[in-house]
Parts: structure tokens; sequence; C-alpha cells
């Protein structure tokens, strides 16, 4: 294709998740793979640890492309980025450590004029400038990995699946996320209130997020032993969302007006069954008295196209081109 948008992605090659290896290869397939497969991009990667010099792009690239707006992920020092003209485009991470971290002050630095990532942008503006400049954009998903599901009916079905970060439940930790740690968005019950709340039952079986063998592009495996599994998080919708209905599983999924999940197009009793902390007991017991209900497997079917059809890797990058195309 002619008058593709050249793109420079600059990384730190230390980062973890610029690996296939990383425990979640979300990140990596996105922008490894994903941008590449796009015909409308011509992309080049270039990894530096601590300092990049930005004029060996001067004249050569339509767009520069950041991992994120802190020296984790990106090398802190970017020379001579002021003296480009080039636009900058950058994935935020988590947006609560906003000011704790400084990523605030990465915005003059790096020179970014627009951001882009899967958190809500009420939330993103919570604690970034209103005229900073963000799209939601849902990305993590590679298709590749969900092609061939396991039939609901060969799945475990009496069990429900609950995965990644919960909150300790020992007393001591418990009473540390609950009364003495601050009440913001640090507190990992804040984030996962609902989510550890599901591991106490007894019919939900957990694994955390390193506490299995189905890490990197083997999470999908584990998804579909199960035939239902539960995504929640209580601020915001996190890639756990999309991944479980693309593998096929009927999902419980955390949408309450607070976390914006409804942003992700899912339809309650359609494509998933919202949950919250008022019903979630209710929806597990419905499910489990009638597992063979027919239904069951219909919304579980029908959360998996939406998914597949909308929120795969090469749709998030759809929407970062049109990014681009408005930039340029």
């Amino acid at each position: 294709m002619k008058n593709r948008i050249k793109v420079a992605f600059i990384y730190k090659p230390s980062n973890p998740y610029m690996a296939k290896t990383a425990w979640a290869t979300t990140y990596y397939h996105f922008f490894f793979d994903a941008l590449k497969r796009n015909p409308e991009l011509e992309i080049q990667y270039f990894p530096a640890e601590e300092r990049f010099d930005t004029k060996v792009l001067k004249d050569k690239f339509d767009i520069i492309l950041l991992w994120e707006n802190h020296p984790w992920g990106t090398p802190d020092h970017l020379e001579n980025i002021q003296d480009l003209d080039i636009p900058v485009i950058c994935r935020i991470n988590d947006a609560h450590d906003a000011k704790i971290k400084g990523k605030i002050a990465y915005n003059t630095k790096y020179k970014i004029d627009y951001y882009f990532g899967y958190l809500p942008e009420s939330f993103f503006h919570k604690y970034y400038p209103k005229n900073f400049k963000y799209k939601e954009i849902f990305y993590g998903l590679e298709p590749s990995l969900y092609q061939n599901v396991t039939p609901l009916a060969k799945r475990i079905r009496k069990k429900i699946l609950c995965s990644g970060a919960a909150t300790s439940l020992k007393p001591m930790t418990r009473l540390f996320e609950r009364i003495i740690r601050p009440l913001g968005e640090m507190s990992m019950w804040k984030h996962y209130k609902l989510r550890t709340k599901c591991i106490e039952l007894p019919y939900v079986d957990y694994t955390g997020t390193l506490k299995h063998d189905y890490i990197n592009d083997r999470y999908p495996l584990l998804l579909t032993k199960y035939a239902t599994s539960i995504a929640a998080h209580s601020l915001y919708p996190v890639i756990k969302y999309w991944e479980n209905t693309a593998a096929g599983c009927l999902t419980f999924m955390e949408v309450t007006e607070k976390n914006k999940a409804d942003i992700l197009g899912f339809k309650d009793e359609e494509t998933a069954i919202f949950i919250n902390e008022k019903n979630y007991k209710e929806k597990f017991e419905e499910y489990l008295d009638d597992v063979n209900n027919p239904k069951w497997e219909k919304i579980a079917k029908a959360g998996r196209l939406y998914t597949m059809e909308n929120l795969t890797n090469d749709n998030a990058v759809k929407s970062l081109v049109n990014v681009m195309k408005n930039l340029i």
C-alpha cells in the first residue's frame, strides 16, 4: 500500500513485557504482531535503555509511539525530542499513580500529543489534566490464541474460575488494605474488592497471577478448562473481560456505574452475565442450580462472537491508526 504511516516505536528492551516469555503476552502481541499486520502502517522498532537520540528519526517518520509515559518502559531521556515536528502518541498504564510516580511531567519531557489505553476516559482524566487528549482503545487480545476453543459441554461446569490478582485473605493483610492503607486507588482492596469476595466462595476455583502453569500464551488453555469465569475489577474494566469471553466462557462480569465497564459494549444476559456486590452470589447460584440450561451456552457463544468481532488487537490497531491520521 502506498503512503503507509511510518511509525517509530521506542521502548526499553529490559521491560519484561517486551518478551514473548513474559507471564502476560498481551502487550507483546499488540506491539510486535498486531501493529505489523496492519496494512496502513510501516513500523520500525527502536530499543534503548536510559537514552535515545531522536534526531535519527527526523524527516523519516510520521509518528513516534511510546510504550508509556514513564522511564520504567521508555528511555528516560529522549534527546532532541523537542526539536522534532513529529506527533508523539503514548500508551498509558495505570492512571491512579500518575502523580505519585511523576508521570504527568513526562507529557512535556516526551512532548506527548495523544494518549491511549483501555481505561475509561473519565478515569484517565480523574488523574490527568483535562486538556490531555486520550482515546479508549481496547487492546490485548491476540485472536490467533483463541481460534480453537473447547466446547462448553466438555468443560468443568460446577466450578467457576477466577484468576488474577486479589487482596490476600490473611487477616493482617486484609486489615492493612481495608483500614490502615490510604483509601485512594493504590489500595488492592479498592481494585479487587468484588474479585476478592468471589474467591472466598466454595464453588469458585481461584488461581493467582503466577500460581499456575498457564502463563504467557498458555493462559487461554486455563480459561477453556472452565465453562464459566469471573471478570471483576471494581474501578475499571481490564483485559480479562475480553479474554474470558473470547475463550468461550460464560463470563460473570462486574459492570457498575463506578467502573464504567459498559463502555465495552457487552449486554447483560445476552453476551455476559453482569454482577455487582449486591447480586453476585444470586447470579452464581442461579447458574449452579441449572448448569445444563442451554441459555448459558447461548450467552457464552454470543459473548465470544462479539469479542472476536470487536475487541481484538486488530480492531485496537485500527482505532490507533485513526488517531494517527488525525495527528499527521
